[in-house]
């Protein structure tokens, strides 16, 4: 009998047994398409009968699933293994059309992007940008300000899933109160005593304001000039989701009229472009999209996917099935 096809979109570079594993089960190939182009006519060749893809948003060939490569997969192709917690850069609802349904990585990430978006907190709120960049130009401490201290400050977690909740876990260490909104409550034990309040509250009633939600078109720009407007002055800004929920022109002119008084970000709307506004203000600490960039996080979203791609093939279903595929699992 003829294994199914698994196809890879990428690399795997720290679960290679594993992922050699899967060949007991499965055909195993890489994508060796070097554009998208070439990739949507391999699709009607020698990717004309692969089940399930393994994929990672860094190829040329298909990072980003868009509805071109969607209606060229074959009819075989029944699942889309992604590596990564965020799943922008697959139309979900072009698959869900198709009868395809996509996992990501949750859980897996939780804790490293946990610990750089504290640190970005924690930098933000003391300037740290602001004071090395100072050091660096041979000036000591000359010119750098007073900055705050975390405890007593009130954190409003904008998204919280398992990152958001993780960053309250590491907020509480350092004396701050956390308050939270998500599109409904979490039960009482999830929320562990962060208070819920509604979107405006948050933004009018938060010293910090961390993002920890996922973009999709309802997300997309949800911190734009209006949504500035309504915050206190000098609060500070911490993005480790996804660039284009912050409107980048918006944020600047925050930061340059004071409203903003520090950001820290790791993740930026046209990545690796960096708004230079952005880029040329010292009180906004930078980072390259690093918050799962850790051997040990690498390696268990990879060993993640893995296991999502052996479900697929011998219980015809995902162990991490993406929300919007929930109710074709239920």
């Amino acid at each position: 009998m003829t294994k199914p096809h698994v196809l890879l979109i990428g690399e795997v570079v720290h679960a290679n047994a594993e992922w050699k594993g899967l060949s007991g089960v499965a055909t195993i190939s890489v994508c060796d398409s070097p554009s998208k182009e070439e990739f949507i006519n391999d699709l009607a060749g020698k990717y004309s009968d692969i089940a399930v893809i393994y994929h990672m948003n860094d190829s040329a060939a298909a990072g980003y699933v868009d509805m071109d490569i969607i209606a060229a997969l074959p009819p075989s192709l029944k699942f889309i293994c992604h590596n990564g917690a965020g799943y922008d850069k697959i139309n979900v609802n072009a698959c869900t059309e198709k009868g395809i349904q996509v996992s990501n990585t949750p859980g897996t990430v939780d804790d490293a992007t946990a610990d750089v978006n504290m640190f970005l907190i924690l930098g933000a709120l003391r300037e740290f940008n602001f004071c090395m960049t100072t050091l660096r130009t041979g000036n000591w401490n000359k010119g750098v300000p007073l900055s705050h201290d975390p405890e007593g400050k009130v954190l409003g977690i904008l998204g919280m899933g398992g990152i958001g909740r993780a960053v309250k876990r590491r907020a509480e260490g350092f004396g701050m109160i956390t308050q939270y909104h998500n599109r409904k409550p979490l039960t009482e034990e999830m929320a562990a005593g962060a208070k819920y309040v509604g979107f405006d509250e948050l933004l009018a009633t938060s010293d910090v304001i961390s993002l920890n939600l996922p973009l999709n078109p309802h997300t997309r720009h949800i911190i734009n000039k209006e949504a500035f407007d309504k915050m206190q002055d000098g609060v500070v800004i911490v993005n480790t989701s996804r660039g284009a929920v912050i409107d980048e022109q918006a944020l600047v002119d925050a930061l340059e009229s004071g409203k903003v008084r520090c950001a820290g970000l790791d993740v930026f709307e046209s990545e690796p472009a960096i708004h230079p506004g952005l880029m040329g203000n010292p009180k906004v600490i930078l980072m390259p999209h690093v918050g799962t960039r850790t051997y040990e996080t690498q390696k268990k979203m990879e060993i993640q996917v893995i296991n999502n791609v052996r479900s697929a093939i011998t219980n015809a279903k995902l162990l991490n099935v993406v929300p919007e595929h929930l109710h074709l699992v239920q």
